[in-house]
């Protein structure tokens, strides 16, 4: 067994498990496979919670899926097996790129899964109804202006890898654009949140 099959399968949740290729598929739990590599593979907190979370959420058959920072596509392809119909995973690393494809292939949900080598500028969508990065919190706030105009009026946003140095500023700078606090959870060294956007002033009123 090498380094990316070494690891015992990891309960997330109510549903998930994440196993190593070739790995004894769980009985009643919606297996995740997923390669071990430097991309994250479900052990670290933020990620262990962001499942946690997308799960709580039931993502819906039309739900599409904003994957920025994707690593090893874990998050995007849980979104998928839970449900969700469509997802573009965005980074900047062609090695994680690389994993996502493998491991999109490995749970079969590759016809669902765009992939962009680059930035946020390279991706020409907007109107996504879920937003996942789980990436360093100074990023988090570069990227703000952006990453908020993605999602829309509705929609979730679920940010981790936040040190708690920088939650106070990351909240507060997505709570400027338009968003709500539905949760923000701290660890040890980090802190996720999620995010609600708020709907236009007037929206669904009468005429």
């Amino acid at each position: 067994m090498n380094e990316k099959t070494a690891f015992k399968p990891l309960k997330i949740g109510q549903t998930l498990t994440i196993l190593p290729p070739g790995g004894e598929v769980p009985t009643e739990r919606t297996p995740l496979w997923m390669e071990r590599g430097a991309f994250g593979s479900g052990e670290h907190e933020t990620t262990r919670n962001c499942l946690e979370i997308i799960e709580k959420l039931n993502p819906q058959t039309n739900d599409r899926v904003l994957d920025l920072g994707s690593g090893t596509g874990i998050l995007s392809i849980a979104a998928l097996l839970l449900g969700a119909g469509k997802a573009w995973c965005v980074d900047i690393d062609q090695a994680a790129v690389d994993a996502c494809r493998r491991n999109s292939r490995l749970n079969q949900v590759d016809r669902q899964i765009e992939h962009c080598l680059g930035t946020l500028d390279c991706l020409p969508e907007t109107g996504f109804d879920l937003g996942l990065a789980n990436i360093y919190g100074d990023i988090l706030l570069k990227v703000a202006q952006d990453l908020s105009a993605r999602i829309r009026p509705g929609g979730h946003l679920l940010l981790s890898g936040i040190l708690w140095e920088y939650n106070f500023d990351v909240r507060q700078r997505y709570q400027n654009l338009g968003f709500k606090i539905l949760e923000n959870r701290l660890h040890s060294e980090f802190s996720t949140l999620l995010l609600l956007k708020n709907e236009p002033d007037g929206a669904g009123s009468a005429s």
